[in-house]
């Protein structure tokens, strides 16, 4: 496969790409600190649909925190929240080790599915990318909109001042490759470090040899 553009800037998707997300280690964390059983949490935080809304953006932090604490019987603040957001995730090293690579000639940027709040969270799971990606990671809950509507990606596009041919896109779920692609931008799926590295050089973005 050939591209018409060499990308400009590398747009990653973080769950499922940059970083391993368990649902069980994030509730778990999460009951420890609150002393609340894990079917509680879950019912509240999930069933309720309260996680999409704030990740849609419908609800800011202090209302979803707000609303989680009710819900829960107690006050969760902003830095159990991303305690529990933490302990439910694990960077993927051989992922982190190929996007410092790209980054040393290619821009990088971040593009997920997550309230705003993620955007903290994020500096300790992927700690290695920063300070390389201050002002470069985009929630959905900030944005008001989630992959793969049509509208995020030309945020996205607005924000890093690039047009969509000059964007690699890559996430774990095909249905936001799909919406990306509708966009006009380049995007692929990727699974683990071994996608990514073949999609990389696919596009051209692969490491240098020294």
């Amino acid at each position: 496969m050939t591209t018409a553009v060499r990308p400009r800037l590398l747009l990653l998707d973080f769950d499922g790409v940059l970083a391993h997300y368990s649902h069980p280690r994030r509730v778990a964390h999460l009951a420890d600190a609150t002393g609340c059983e894990p079917a509680q949490i879950m019912r509240v935080m999930f069933a309720s649909g309260l996680e999409v809304e704030y990740d849609s953006g419908r609800i800011d932090t202090a209302s979803y925190l707000r609303r989680l604490g009710d819900g829960l019987g107690c006050v969760v603040d902003e830095a159990a929240w991303i305690a529990s957001r933490v302990a439910g995730n694990r960077a993927d090293a051989r992922v982190i080790e190929q996007v410092l690579a790209v980054a040393a000639h290619t821009p990088i940027g971040v593009l997920t599915n997550n309230g705003a709040l993620m955007a903290q969270a994020m500096r300790q799971v992927i700690a290695p990318l920063f300070p390389l990606l201050d002002g470069r990671v985009l929630c959905s809950g900030a944005l008001g909109v989630r992959k793969p509507d049509a509208a995020i990606y030309a945020k996205a596009l607005a924000h890093f001042d690039v047009t969509a041919a000059q964007v690699l896109f890559v996430d774990d779920k095909f249905t936001n490759v799909q919406g990306a692609r509708a966009s006009g931008l380049q995007a692929e799926t990727v699974h683990h470090a071994q996608s990514l590295r073949r999609v990389l050089k696919r596009y051209g973005l692969a490491a240098k040899p020294a």
